[in-house]
């Protein structure tokens, strides 16, 4: 029995990686995902410089990168207004900015799959009550939310990346939500009930197991969102606080250069940010139509 099992998980994962390979637009988002991953894993050995130098080293500041004969030698991609490597801040900031939003989705994970099935699979008042709170919740914009929660508890990045998890809670929940208020009324959880099994055994072994590919989709798409949410509380002075190299306060602490021919200072860090949200949302609709049971290619 365990030799069939173990079987036909590994033809479910062939099938699954035949189908990411045929999708050429979830490949081409995993590339990049995993790019920035490493990037952030390796960025002690990638980065050519220190991304926060103490004391600043105000000489080299707003110099251009490899493309100029005025820059500098191991800053290929130029300086920001402090003189700190452009390059160095970029690999550091990926992992600030990929672990920020790795944060906010857990968190976001953990409380809308716990609210989610509660509320699904006991419904009456209990479903009533969570889900006029996260009516309430998406009654107010993700960010302006996530920006009020953070005044509440204080600046910098662990604050901003509860608030950011807070604020995609609800639609976790509500995600999970549907999931279970389908899948409880399948005929193997009436059987599961008619021969006395738990409900934290429904619950655990057959309800959360056949929402995983929901959960899987919608939280890739989502750790696009809270990178992209992260990026714009430092933007706004809210999220990671100096020197931290994070993508959002780099690009605050350079945008206004741009006028004066400095551009690289903020066009890296914008760019960063898009490469990311690209990649995360390609990988996620991808898997979006790998793991739809009604798309078979």
């Amino acid at each position: 029995m365990d030799r069939k099992n173990n079987q036909l998980k590994e033809t479910r994962t062939q099938e699954l990686i035949r189908r990411l390979r045929y999708n050429k637009s979830a490949t081409f988002g995993l590339i990049i995902v995993l790019i920035l991953i490493l990037c952030a894993i390796f960025a002690n050995y990638l980065a050519p410089n220190n991304p926060s130098p103490s004391p600043p080293e105000l000489f080299n500041a707003l110099k251009p990168g490899f493309w100029s004969q005025k820059g500098i030698e191991g800053m290929p991609l130029g300086t920001d207004a402090l003189g700190r490597c452009v390059l160095s801040r970029l690999l550091f900031g990926a992992r600030v900015s990929l672990s920020a939003g790795f944060v906010a989705v857990g968190i976001a994970m953990i409380l809308g799959i716990t609210f989610g099935t509660v509320a699904g699979y006991y419904g009456g008042w209990i479903d009533a009550v969570i889900m006029r709170i996260v009516d309430i919740m998406f009654a107010f914009p993700a960010l302006l939310l996530a920006i009020v929660i953070v005044t509440v508890l204080g600046q910098g990045l662990s604050k901003a990346m509860i608030a950011i998890g807070i604020v995609y809670t609800p639609q976790m929940a509500r995600i999970i939500r549907s999931s279970v208020l389908y899948i409880k009324e399948m005929e193997y959880i009436e059987v599961q009930k008619a021969i006395g099994s738990s409900d934290r055994r429904i619950i655990f072994h057959h309800i959360l197991p056949n929402s995983i590919a929901p959960v899987i989709v919608y939280g890739t798409l989502m750790l696009a969102s809270a990178i992209l949410d992260c990026a714009a509380l430092g933007f706004l002075g809210l999220g990671a606080q100096p020197p931290t190299p994070e993508w959002g306060a780099m690009l605050s602490k350079s945008y206004s250069y741009i006028v004066s021919g400095a551009w690289w200072a903020a066009t890296f860090p914008g760019l960063a940010i898009l490469f990311s949200v690209l990649g995360l949302n390609l990988l996620g609709d991808g898997l979006r139509d790998i793991l739809d049971p009604r798309l078979k290619i």
